[in-house]
């Protein structure tokens, strides 16, 4: 049997062929059967080893009509060279041969982790936001492969958006990189970056508050220990996608924001309960939450998925702002990978290994 090989490159060769509406697609068939608690849907507890400047993660997962992968990721310590930080998370994932049980793809998923977040992320401002909507402005807060998928991906689907505001931590170079990338990708967007204030710039503070203001679409992606911005800044109807507390003390926003919303939507409840940082700190239990899954109708097969206008209408009046929190489910890898490897085969793209599992 042969084996496919996928570079970084091969898997942003293959992923560009992917439009917003098949991405969403792909992520409301995961949500939909994780919701509907299928039993076509496995995804064990991932096991954890400690390396000598990364944390590894083992995540195996199994969806029966797409396939059984096993993602590993390898998060830098909190005491890891700077220099090994600044490389990003290690990933990648490998795909089953369904029938002979054997390897038949190996995909680099530093990218992939990061646009099923971002795919996901429009699934939930697809389905809340009206049919109609036309943002303008739209916010992000980090400037790491999360921040990149989620503003490819939102720009692309909503040409409406004039304005893209981008604030990290400090302006670095990877910042500027993000700037340059999406400047060139979308020249009729202006786009403005910055860096998040210090206790002592009222300047840069102000900077970083009229953004806020002005925001339709907010994305967070930190690791943020504490409240990013004050509730009292966030306009009505605005939209927020909050994908980077993973843990009981992170917190992106604060409790009088999470309230604001009423009921927020999440990718899964029990594991957001357990991780979510905000709706931990606000004493959220699952009469507070919605499920992402909970609010379509998916039909497998037209791949299609149409809004269930109760539950959504019922979000829209429980609050004046929504809220989607993700801390992400290993299903969704499932989805994405055995999706590129599909489409890497019919496309011609990457390396083949023949008879990689023949003695001769």
């Amino acid at each position: 049997m042969s084996l496919l090989v996928l570079s970084a490159a091969d898997v942003a060769k293959v992923t560009s062929t992917f439009s917003p509406d098949e991405l969403v697609a792909l992520m409301a068939n995961v949500f939909s059967r994780l919701s509907e608690r299928r039993r076509d849907i496995e995804q064990p507890h991932r096991v954890t080893l400690a390396m000598a400047h990364h944390t590894s993660l083992f995540m195996p997962s199994r969806i029966t009509c797409a396939g059984t992968t096993m993602k590993v990721v390898s998060v830098p310590t909190s005491d890891a060279p700077k220099e090994i930080k600044e490389k990003g998370l290690p990933a990648t994932t490998i795909v089953l041969d369904e029938q002979l049980g054997s390897v038949k793809a190996v995909v680099n998923a530093r990218r992939l982790t990061a646009l099923r977040n971002a795919a996901g992320s429009l699934l939930s401002a697809r389905v809340i936001l009206p049919e109609n909507a036309a943002p303008r402005t739209i916010l992000a807060i980090g400037a790491g492969a999360q921040i990149q998928a989620h503003l490819a991906l939102f720009l692309t689907a909503y040409p409406s958006i004039e304005s893209c505001v981008i604030f990290n931590r400090s302006r670095n170079a990877r910042l500027e990189t993000l700037r340059e990338l999406l400047q060139s990708t979308f020249p009729n967007v202006k786009l403005t970056t910055g860096a998040l204030p210090s206790t002592h710039s009222k300047e840069a503070e102000a900077e970083f508050h009229d953004a806020v203001k002005a925001a339709n679409i907010i994305i967070t992606a930190t690791s943020s220990t504490r409240p990013l911005f004050p509730s009292k800044l966030v306009q009505k109807g605005t939209h927020l996608c909050l994908i980077g507390s993973y843990k009981p003390e992170m917190h992106e926003i604060d409790t009088d924001l999470v309230k604001r919303a009423g009921i927020i939507i999440v990718d899964q409840k029990s594991a957001c309960l357990q991780e979510a940082g905000e709706l931990i700190d606000a004493s959220l239990s699952e009469g507070d939450l919605v499920e992402l899954g909970e609010l379509f109708d998916y039909n497998v097969k037209e791949k299609t998925w149409l809004p269930r206008e109760g539950p959504i209408e019922d979000i829209q009046t429980a609050g004046d702002v929504t809220i989607f929190k993700s801390v992400g489910v290993g299903v969704q890898d499932v989805a994405i990978a055995c999706a590129v490897v599909e489409r890497a085969v019919k496309e011609n793209i990457g390396v083949v290994i023949e008879q990689y599992d023949e003695d001769d």
